[in-house]
């Protein structure tokens, strides 16, 4: 399907209406809530989630059904960043990982996917993903601790949900999980509603300009690498669940350009990176709604919904125990992502050369390793990273591994 509106306004049934609200309703749980956990206005991160979801459409020539929200993968990061270069430092740094993912884009153009995979395999991305997963832990046990019944119900909840429910509601988790605590904490009259108080009903969102800052760029831009391995999966994933080859139409290179252009955007206008959610594709698979012009009325509902600012001042009131609650279940399942991609890729522990790239990616990236060179500084996530791209590139593989 072309992206034309000429096209495609004709397709705005009231079915497809509702079946688009559906999709957010799915993505709208997570894309608000990281924005929550690193201090950034939620409808910031609404506004760039609707308006970079029609950038993707539109660089992809409307071909793949995905809606792109908050990212996961630079909570940890952003909330360091913010602290040690503030937050329009950090906006730089997101506007710069945009960039790397064009010049994957590039480069898998020019080369091909194999070129990425060389760089990155599995045995650096896989620890690089833990760090980020565990770097920040004591951060949700800080939060959590504000009230433990009620991050322990807001926990509870999700795991319950995750591994027990079906249909829509499985890919829900974080949405039905901060409900319910948001309930507990009700009945506790532990939610203080100044915020929507103080709130208009219709509202700008608190857009917030970038600051140029070299430190935070150096600092972000390693944390790209787990995202753009990511995105290339949920290509396949998506793919197989519309039965197409996206990877070849419209190419892969489009989607990663796609997804570097809304993420830029959003560190221009004071969001949070963009990724493509796999609870859509889960929905998507569950729904059999496979129309990409459906997730198109998911994005211009984002954006409408970035303007109420009443629903902007209820996520505020959210309490930091029912958030803590979801981090603590958030950041181990990112951490056990590394994990399994380790597993998928069948990584042989009895070679000394795993064990070394794994142990020191996972030394370095937690245990506080800092490079400093007059104003410039490497550490965590970016440390990690780049110790484990030249580990694999200067160790030599075994005959078996080879």
């Amino acid at each position: 399907m072309d992206f034309k509106f000429g096209k495609t306004l004709g397709q705005v049934t009231f079915r497809n209406s509702v079946l688009g609200v559906q999709f957010l309703f799915v993505a709208f749980g997570a894309t608000v809530l990281v924005p929550l956990l690193v201090g950034i206005d939620p409808a910031v991160a609404l506004f760039t989630a609707g308006i970079g979801t029609l950038l993707f459409h539109l660089i992809t020539k409307g071909m793949v059904p995905v809606f792109l929200g908050s990212s996961f993968a630079f909570i940890a990061p952003i909330i360091e960043a913010t602290r040690l270069y503030g937050l329009p430092g950090t906006l730089s740094g997101i506007i710069a990982v945009g960039i790397i993912y064009g010049l994957a884009s590039a480069l898998v153009k020019a080369k091909g996917l194999g070129f990425i995979q060389k760089i990155f395999p599995p045995i650096v991305v896989g620890p690089v993903i833990m760090i980020i997963g565990l770097s920040l832990a004591s951060v949700a046990v800080d939060m959590a601790k504000t009230d433990w019944i009620i991050a322990v119900t807001t926990l509870f909840t999700a795991i319950v949900v995750v591994v027990f429910a079906k249909g829509l509601v499985k890919f829900i988790p974080i949405f039905i999980a901060i409900f319910v605590g948001y309930m507990v904490a009700l009945i506790w009259g532990k939610v203080d509603f100044t915020a929507i108080k103080e709130s208009a009903w219709l509202s700008l969102p608190a857009f917030t300009a970038p600051k140029f800052s070299w430190n935070a760029i150096i600092y972000m831009v390693p944390v790209a690498i787990a995202p753009i391995i990511e995105h290339v999966g949920d290509m396949y994933a998506i793919g197989g669940v519309c039965e197409k080859n996206f990877v070849e139409k419209p190419g892969l290179h489009k989607t990663l350009l796609g997804d570097g252009v809304a993420t830029s955007l959003a560190g221009f206008l004071g969001g949070v990176p963009n990724t493509t959610y796999s609870e859509v594709t889960g929905a998507i698979s569950l729904t059999k709604i496979t129309n990409p012009f459906v997730l198109r009325i998911s994005a211009i509902t984002a954006l409408l919904f970035s303007f109420v600012g009443k629903i902007n001042g209820l996520l505020k009131t959210i309490p930091q125990a029912v958030l803590g609650g979801i981090m603590l279940l958030l950041f181990g399942l990112i951490a056990s992502i590394g994990i399994k991609s380790l597993v998928d890729a069948k990584t042989d522990f009895t070679q000394i050369r795993n064990q070394v790239i794994v142990s020191l990616i996972l030394t370095v990236g937690i245990g506080g390793a800092v490079i400093q060179w007059g104003n410039f500084s490497l550490a965590g996530i970016g440390l990690g990273s780049v110790v484990g791209v030249i580990l694999n590139l200067v160790i030599p593989k075994s005959k078996t591994e080879k």
